[in-house]
């Protein structure tokens, strides 16, 4: 932002102030209902201006994008960590780290997610991500905390740590969930343990986002909950009992209630892509968020890593611990967005599927997860080829391939 001083006495000072404009030109621009091609988006001071054909004011940038295609910049609600820092263990810079790794993945804003831990970790986790949410010029956007677990389900634990699992029983139960001063706080849980449906109601009374994941439950306690406010579903199908012809359980539960969410995990090693096409055409684009459920090891290719106290390999993609469990994932939302395109999904539902979903489960979609005059500018540019040109987040960028 420039100001220009102007001073009329020795009392008082009128101050001008020019804001900053910054034009995209020549792009596909994936608007919620529509794409626009051709177009050019004005940038002022970080918010969407005008959206156009073209633009002849006056701008102190103009970045000509060559036809690429502009998205709203990804939200990732689910993730561990990468490039070897994993969110357990992270201070506030290194979590910055991990934000500059993820604006080279397209994303915009993310949730830190924790696993199981000791109280004291917990409370060292929120610090560093209430550091990292209040000091500004770490570009992308740290919007909260995800608590996976601890009140989740042993026999379905997954990678999880069954020593840390918790029940509830009282409101000082949460106590243990420390929370940064600011952003969203969300939590993974599962209502069939000891206290369950008493922790959901208590959690929305507390104003958490709610998500069903790691469980057992049958679909009259999954409604139950659903009334106090559980209506989303963490890595839908994974790490909940399988879908039976007698017995619907969770992922009946999720398929048939139009008004539950659900995230899942498409890199091809969790769901197979054609249980992908299947969720695609029952659930439909509005009611599925991606996530990349990545861990410290995603951006370091394929080895074995020591991450949550274990060695986890990496080969071909694929996470394994010792017990030969899935551990997480190694993609970014990018490679979740190409999953999901090589599937034939059209750019209007990716977007709503990466960005607006994601955005309306933490209830912030009124300033970003679409490209819309008023929101954000928080955006991605991705070329014919796939890959990533350009993310700006409240209109600065924060990533530029190199030309």
């Amino acid at each position: 932002m420039q100001c220009e001083h102007f001073s009329f006495a020795a009392k008082w000072e009128y101050v001008v102030t020019r804001m900053k404009t910054i034009v995209l030109r020549n792009s596909r621009l994936v608007l919620a209902d529509r794409v626009q091609t051709d177009a050019s988006l004005v940038i002022t001071n970080g918010q969407i201006n005008q959206i156009a054909p073209s633009i002849l004011q006056h701008v102190d940038e103009e970045i000509d994008l060559d036809g690429s295609t502009v998205l709203p910049g990804f939200i990732d609600v689910h993730n561990h960590g990468a490039i070897g820092t994993d969110v357990m263990d992270a201070t506030a810079s290194d979590l910055s780290m991990v934000s500059k790794y993820l604006a080279s993945q397209g994303v915009t804003g993310w949730l830190p997610t924790t696993v199981p831990a000791s109280d004291e970790n917990y409370s060292r986790v929120a610090q560093a991500v209430d550091l990292a949410i209040s000091t500004p010029g770490n570009g992308v956007r740290v919007l909260g905390i995800h608590y996976e677990g601890p009140f989740v389900n042993e026999g379905q634990c997954g990678a999880l740590h069954t020593n840390y699992f918790k029940t509830y029983s009282k409101p000082s139960d949460l106590e243990v969930l420390k929370v940064p001063a600011r952003g969203t706080k969300m939590i993974t849980l599962a209502p069939e343990i000891v206290g369950g449906v008493d922790l959901v109601g208590e959690l929305n009374k507390q104003g958490w986002v709610i998500s069903i994941g790691h469980t057992r439950a049958d679909m009259k306690l999954l409604d139950a909950v659903r009334e106090k406010g559980a209506r989303h579903m963490t890595h839908f199908m994974n790490a909940m009992t399988p879908l039976h012809h007698r017995s619907p359980g969770p992922i009946g539960w999720g398929l048939s209630r139009d008004d539950v969410t659900c995230d899942i995990i498409a890199d091809g090693v969790h769901l197979d892509p054609e249980i992908l096409r299947l969720l695609i055409r029952i659930k439909g684009a509005k009611n599925l968020a991606l996530i990349s459920d990545a861990i410290a090891a995603a951006g370091k290719g394929d080895g074995e890593f020591k991450i949550w106290g274990e060695t986890i390999s990496v080969k071909n993609g694929r996470t394994s611990n010792a017990a030969g469990s899935i551990a997480g994932s190694v993609i970014s939302m990018l490679d979740a967005v190409r999953m999901m395109k090589s599937l034939g999904i059209g750019d209007i539902d990716l977007a709503r599927m990466a960005s607006l979903n994601p955005s309306q489960l933490l209830g912030i979609d009124h300033e970003c997860g679409s490209i819309e005059v008023g929101k954000r500018a928080d955006l991605v540019a991705v070329g014919a080829d796939g890959e990533l040109k350009l993310t700006l987040v409240g209109g600065e960028i924060v990533y530029r391939a190199s030309m």
